[in-house]
């Protein structure tokens, strides 16, 4: 009570409403941790199962997690939930249906909540599928990332092409929203290998296909021994060009940098994220944002498995938190607006950050002159040319 007293004092900024608010929970482990991934994963015992011992004592942290996380929340309501990880098909349906009777006892979801969970193609994973649909789940998202064995291989993958297409043809059975995840600009990839990807993906017609640059992040063993024959910055801008072209001649539209979708399949948790709005994160290495009448609140979980059990089991689940400073805030907010290829209404600008217009108005005009920015006093939004330099839009906000 005493830390929502301390939010709720004046401050800086004049939200005048609070965003939708998404929940976001993070299941650490996989199989097998891959070369390119930077993301809080952990492999599981030499790759093996989730034990049912292991899943209660998670579930058990995430519990007490949420429970500590209520009063910063109370009242509101959840539009989307996302269980991503970590590989959470790991957890079996029984463990994942506890997961979301264990949030619904907790929260208020809204009528039409969204529920998405991450899972791979592996063997065990995917005849899991129609469990996780029983169990509540609406949105599978299928890492996929390749067809092509040599490719799945080198990105250091656990499954195979004809586990890929097994995978999404159960989900499909299963699940009338689904996404697959690609990956291009692979180590030796050419564009008509990646023609062959996409004719693949698109014959299954998913209602949503994410296809994403294989970056080399640091602190992954691609970065300490990166690939040598990765596709030059031309290459791999042909290979976006296919990308749009090939979605769309299929009825998916682009609406996200990375994302494709057909009408009415959008992703609306990642929506919430892009529209700058909130999300609260339980899990290990999970982060929080979240709006108050004067201040903007950011929180990160305990990074290690282990550690943040025994955190979240003494109601510590949280290792930082810090307010984002209002001269931070114009370039938070357009490091998320501008990937979306619509943009978004200057009125959402202000709503969301509870800025005047002043505090953007240089950074609009540079954006204009340069070309980046269309000139609709009404709304923020890339043109083709800004879209395509999205880091150098991006970097007009920042505080100088």
């Amino acid at each position: 009570m005493a830390e929502l007293l301390h939010l709720m004092r004046p401050g800086t900024l004049n939200l005048a409403a609070l965003p939708p608010l998404s929940l976001y929970v993070h299941l650490p482990w996989c199989l097998k941790k891959c070369p390119y991934c930077d993301f809080n994963s952990h492999e599981f015992r030499d790759g093996r199962e989730l034990d049912v011992q292991t899943a209660d004592r998670y579930l058990a942290a995430l519990r007490a997690d949420l429970e500590a996380a209520l009063p910063l929340i109370w009242g509101r309501r959840i539009v989307s939930i996302f269980i991503g990880g970590g590989t959470p098909s790991l957890f079996s349906p029984e463990a994942i249906g506890q997961l979301i009777s264990d949030i619904r006892a907790r929260l208020p979801l809204e009528p039409a909540c969204e529920i998405t969970l991450e899972a791979n193609p592996g063997t065990f994973e995917r005849e899991r599928f129609k469990g996780f649909r029983a169990a509540g789940v609406t949105r599978l998202s299928i890492g996929v990332q390749s067809f092509d064995d040599v490719k799945l291989a080198a990105l250091g993958r656990v499954h195979d092409g004809n586990q890929a297409r097994a995978a999404i043809e159960e989900a499909a059975s299963a699940f009338e929203t689904f996404n697959i995840d690609l990956m291009y600009a692979l180590p030796g990839q050419t564009l008509a290998e990646l023609d062959r990807e996409l004719e693949t993906a698109l014959a299954y017609r998913p209602p949503h296909l994410s296809v994403y640059h294989l970056t080399i992040e640091p602190n992954t063993v691609f970065a300490t021994r990166t690939p040598h024959n990765l596709p030059d910055p031309d290459l791999a801008s042909e290979m976006l060009d296919l990308i749009t072209a090939r979605t769309g001649s299929a009825d998916l539209q682009r609406y996200e940098v990375s994302a494709f979708a057909r009408a009415g399949h959008r992703c609306l948790h990642n929506l919430n994220y892009w529209e700058f709005g909130d999300y609260v994160g339980i899990g290990a290495g999970a982060h929080s944002k979240l709006s108050f009448p004067s201040r903007v609140l950011r929180q990160v979980r305990w990074r290690e498995p282990a550690t943040y059990m025994a955190k979240a089991g003494e109601g510590a689940a949280v290792s930082n938190e810090n307010e984002v400073a209002r001269k931070e805030l114009p370039f938070e907010f357009m490091l998320n607006a501008l990937r979306l290829k619509d943009g978004v209404p200057i009125a959402s600008y202000l709503e969301r950050t509870g800025l005047p217009p002043s505090s953007i108005t240089k950074a609009l005009e540079q954006g204009r002159a340069k070309g980046l920015l269309e000139t609709d006093p009404a709304r923020i939004c890339a043109t083709a040319k800004g879209f395509d330099f999205l880091s150098d839009l991006q970097s007009l906000f920042l505080a100088e």
